[in-house]
């Protein structure tokens, strides 16, 4: 009589364990981590004081706001770590240091805890304090330090210690720096929107220009934003989808004055589009859902972007984008569910 083979038999469901809370927004952290590694590399000391600071201040208003409601404190999930990074990377290198506690503080008061905390939070909590201090301190938040200055890693740049509502003192060292790479200071999109000067593409994909603390990179961008698609805590078509609205809109312009209007590569790899696009607009609480809802989402906040970018006043648009298109995410759910199989 013939053998019988072996069955192996299980109990069902063979459905693995759904990642934890606290499990993603580690691998967030991870994802982040070389972004400020970079920022350190480019703007020296001056960028780890600051996302030093608008870390622990993140962290302790979140704290202090639990406490203050009788609740279980929440800081261990690292979700405040995260804001705190965020926040630091759209903010300038050597914006004073009070100034961001300020905004750590604000983006966790109004941007999570005033709508109950995390999950419940209507806009980006880091983009809400960022916008807060782009209404109260726009001059420091428009103050650009030139990429890659000599003593970076020994002095800090001089408005980074600047007490509260005090004006900086620079060193001789860093007025010769900024004397003679003044220029470089300006950050791509200002010097194409208020001198016409274009950067580069290839500089802008490597991040060899002056910006925000941990966003001039989308080379960078892009491999930290991989990472986190290949461990299914990102929705790539997100993204993809605000980058397709910025390629599209820009491309429109583009073709009809090139000498007026820059080029769609320009558009993509300047400014924070690229950083924004991965780690702000597909946050997983303000973004939408459905199939088409995401590509609405992203094809809107691309459109935005490249608009207020041309003919709006500030050089960078997209956290006005985004908070715009977390503002209408419950509008486009409503109007993008998809048909209920056997109905009507």
């Amino acid at each position: 009589m013939a053998k019988q083979p072996k069955i192996d038999i299980r109990t069902s469901p063979y459905i693995r364990k759904a990642p934890t809370v606290a499990e993603i927004m580690r691998n967030v952290v991870y994802a982040l981590l070389p972004l400020a590694v970079y920022a350190v590399y480019q703007f020296g000391i001056s960028a780890l004081a600051l996302m030093i600071v608008t870390v622990l201040s993140c962290i302790g208003t979140e704290h202090l706001f639990c406490k203050l409601s009788h609740k279980k404190t929440t800081i261990g999930d690292a979700s405040a770590i995260i804001t705190g990074l965020l926040l630091a990377m759209t903010l300038p290198p050597g914006f004073p240091l009070w100034m961001g506690a300020v905004a750590g503080f604000t983006a966790i008061a109004m941007g999570k805890t005033l709508f109950g905390g995390l999950g419940f939070n209507v806009f980006n909590p880091a983009l809400v304090g960022r916008a807060f201090i782009q209404a109260a301190f726009p001059v420091s938040i428009t103050t650009w330090t030139p990429a890659l200055a000599s003593n970076r890693f020994i002095e800090f740049i001089p408005s980074t210690l600047a007490l509260p509502f005090m004006k900086p003192s620079p060193t001789a060292e860093w007025t010769a720096q900024v004397s003679i790479d003044g220029f470089s200071g300006a950050t791509p999109l200002a010097l194409m929107k208020f001198q016409g000067i274009m950067t580069d593409s290839m500089d802008l994909f490597l991040g060899l220009t002056a910006g925000s603390t941990g966003e001039t990179s989308a080379l960078l961008v892009l491999i930290c934003g991989a990472y986190l698609a290949y461990k299914k805590m990102l929705d790539w078509r997100i993204p993809a989808a605000v980058i397709l609205g910025t390629l599209i809109a820009s491309e429109c312009f583009y073709l009809i004055d090139t000498a007026k209007y820059p080029s769609p590569a320009f558009m993509i790899f300047s400014g924070g589009l690229m950083f924004a696009a991965v780690f702000m607009a597909s946050d997983m609480v303000a973004s939408p859902v459905t199939p088409l809802g995401i590509l609405v989402f992203g094809l809107l906040v691309g459109f935005l972007t490249v608009i207020i970018r041309l003919f709006g006043g500030l050089t960078e648009a997209v956290m006005y984008a985004i908070l715009f298109g977390n503002a209408a995410t419950p509008i486009i759910e409503s109007y993008t569910q998809p048909r209920i199989y056997g109905g009507k």
